[in-house]
């Protein structure tokens, strides 16, 4: 067990399965001889070689296409995207063809390809960078979407999504690179498709996913000075969706707040309340509560920033109203 950092935690997990596996590779703009843009693939040209660990022209739909095809042809290819808002180039490549090509050809060819990098807000970038992709992607049958929080599933979660032998999208936070956390450095796997109580509660429940989790941590402290106790889920998985675990959740607190960093309009939060409704609408005492990104392009001033994210604030207030405090 080691207390290392996120970017770490993914080096480590690209480093076992690249050891493990000869068909596992890294393509994607500087990746190899600067290191990566966040240093994530730092060392890994000097160990693997120029074959293995591949930089690419800034063209997303033309390395996005080749990998899909090295996949079909047998190999494992891990896409890094500098940032996932420019993924939008490649979305043809990742939507038309690797989310169909398993299904197109009846099961003849499988697509076992990640597609990983940073996605949401980075620190005032902006509306075009600031897309959180989590509810657009797992819109499409075909792929898996898949959102850690901690640093053990960051290194759990992306070997089991290497080893997948369907497209898997790997959304990391770039604010989150830097966190340290304590991380097994043995070979394990982390399940896609199964969440986690981060901090078990009584009187409510709060669903979320990747770097809002930390504002929900919060929140909950904020509130258990007032004898208060919060559950917090951590799907940690966005499709296939962990709809057990939150059903699960409010049969023992019958109050249900959803927090996301995309936007509220046919958000993950959306699914996820539909379901409940569905399944588990005799479970809830009160109406359910969102919290998502304002539904504007994000702004660049970092006032403004911060008013349309999610934060710790919204959060204690939404918790307040929705127990009536």
């Amino acid at each position: 067990m080691g207390f290392i950092d996120v970017r770490e935690a993914i080096r480590s997990a690209l480093k076992e399965e690249m050891l493990r596996d000869p068909t596992v590779f890294i393509i994607g703009e500087e990746v190899a001889e600067y290191d990566g843009a966040y240093k994530v693939t730092k060392g890994l040209l000097k160990e693997f070689g120029a074959k293995r660990v591949i930089d690419t022209p800034i063209s997303e739909a033309g390395f996005s296409g080749l990998a899909i095809g090295a996949a079909m042809a047998g190999l494992r290819p891990v896409v890094e995207f500098m940032s996932f808002n420019f993924s939008f180039v490649a979305f043809d490549q990742i939507v038309s063809n690797a989310a169909k090509i398993q299904y197109m050809t009846g099961g003849l060819f499988h697509v076992p390809i990640v597609f990983r990098g940073p996605n949401g807000a980075g620190p005032r970038v902006s509306c075009q960078h600031s897309h959180c992709v989590a509810a657009l992607y797992s819109h499409f049958p075909g792929l898996k979407v898949v959102a850690p929080y901690t640093g053990a599933d960051h290194k759990g979660l992306l070997k089991s999504a290497i080893r997948c032998n369907s497209p898997v999208l790997f959304l990391e936070h770039e604010l989150e690179y830097n966190t340290k956390w304590e991380v097994p450095d043995h070979d394990f796997l982390v399940p896609i498709g199964k969440g986690q109580i981060l901090k078990e509660g009584k009187d409510l429940t709060i669903v979320s996913f990747g770097r809002p989790l930390k504002f929900c941590i919060e929140a909950a402290e904020h509130y258990l000075k007032k004898g208060i106790s919060i559950e917090i889920v951590d799907l940690r998985t966005v499709r296939p969706l962990d709809i057990g675990i939150v059903l699960q959740s409010l049969k023992k607190t019958h109050r249900l707040l959803i927090v996301e960093e995309g936007h509220k309009t046919n958000g993950v939060g959306a699914e996820i309340t539909a379901q409940v409704a569905r399944m588990g609408i005799h479970l809830l005492d009160a109406p359910v509560g969102r919290i998502a990104q304002r539904e504007t392009p994000l702004p660049y001033a970092a006032n403004l920033e911060a008013l349309c994210l999610p934060s710790t604030e919204r959060i204690v207030d939404e918790i307040k109203t929705l127990l009536r405090l």
